[in-house]
């Protein structure tokens, strides 16, 4: 019997750990896989944890594919796929995520609206608003369909409590540099055969990939209790959003959550290092929001302070943006295979699992 490879996953976000968790539901009798990370989901929030996005997130799958960019489309919709039988109520995991109706409002039309031809019209239940839906969201487009939200961190402690009873390993460490892993400095008694460098904004800093192109999204957002909250909604930011470019008006977001708790956003601050909620983003998110959905609050006529009775938490996290775009391709370091896996700015989420199936794919076709 050939002896299977070690494979090490650097990075326990959603990114690494969906990526660890496919190569162990698939690859099991071929890969023995370890991960290392120095941020956890069982972390505490309150230490302070922007450049851990994942713990930050959302979530909720809803695509910013292009017409043009079939990679994301298909990395969306293979996402899409594993999470919508995920949130089956017949299954175990159902729990984990909330199945409800998700309305998108545009401040500008994007050119796939435009012309009819949504790259989200493969979601269930999906429609155009008409015009007179449009009038009092200071929108020019919308549409509807139904989606699912992520319970973020019982999610990623789903992800990686299957990683391990998978039979994965653990190991929380700070790499500096990625010859300390082909070198065996954190796992002496098992080589490392290849590297998934699912490192996120770390990419930018992490010897061997110091890829300059990586830079973070600031984003900031407010969790409340609201039970009541069954449908999600967005109106997006204003001016056109290019890499490491802020947008005029930020975006205004509600994902509900399975258990009761809402997120509320949103900022979009291109390299913007700050690491902690700021007052005034906090009070501009309340009152977009509250103009969007007034039925955040169950009375009538809510005011801030009715909205601000309900918060739970400030939240400020890092999206980790790369200004070509994601990375998943194969490559070597010195004679050792490695595969990128990063760059996925706010898209996380909604690409997990197509990115996690893409980089078996090259991790495979690297050691054919």
């Amino acid at each position: 019997m050939t002896a299977k490879k070690h494979i090490v996953v650097l990075g326990a976000g959603v990114i690494g750990l969906s990526t660890a968790v496919h190569l162990l539901e698939t690859k099991r009798d071929v890969y023995d896989v370890t991960i290392i990370a120095d941020a956890l989901p069982s972390d505490d929030r309150k230490s302070g944890l922007a450049h851990y996005a994942s713990l930050w997130a959302g979530a909720q799958h809803v695509s910013f594919a292009s017409l043009e960019d079939t990679l994301q489309q298909q990395l969306d919709r293979a996402t899409f796929k594993r999470m919508w039988e995920m949130s089956d109520p017949s299954t175990a995991t159902s729990s984990l995520f909330m199945r409800l109706k998700q309305t998108e409002y545009y401040r500008s039309v994007p050119s796939d609206v435009a012309q009819g031809k949504a790259a989200l019209d493969f979601m269930p239940d999906f429609r155009y608003l008409k015009e007179e839906e449009l009038a009092d969201k200071g929108a020019k487009a919308g549409l509807e369909f139904t989606t699912v939200t992520i319970d973020v961190p019982t999610y990623l402690a789903y992800l990686l409590a299957r990683a391990l009873a998978l039979g994965g390993r653990l190991l929380r460490a700070r790499v500096m540099h990625i010859s300390q892993v082909y070198s065996g400095a954190f796992t002496p008694t098992r080589p490392v055969d290849a590297v998934i460098v699912c490192t996120g904004l770390g990419a930018r800093s992490l010897g061997g990939v110091e890829d300059l192109t990586v830079f973070p999204i600031r984003g900031q957002t407010v969790l409340i209790k609201a039970p009541w909250v069954d449908w999600g909604v967005t109106l997006s930011g204003s001016g056109k959003h290019k890499p490491g470019e802020e947008l005029l008006e930020p975006p205004v977001y509600v994902i509900p959550r399975a258990s009761g708790e809402v997120i509320i956003g949103g900022a979009m601050e291109p390299d913007d290092y700050f690491p902690l909620p700021r007052a005034g983003t906090t009070k501009s998110i309340l009152e977009r929001a509250l103009k969007l959905a007034p039925q955040l609050v169950q009375t009538p006529n809510p005011t801030l302070s009715d909205l601000e009775a309900l918060i739970l938490e400030e939240g400020c996290g890092f999206r980790p943006g790369r200004r070509d775009g994601i990375r998943l391709e194969a490559g070597k370091w010195e004679d050792k295979v490695v595969v990128y896996n990063y760059g996925h700015a706010g898209q996380g989420y909604q690409s997990s699992w197509g990115s996690a199936e893409e980089a078996v794919r090259l991790l495979d076709a690297a050691f054919a």
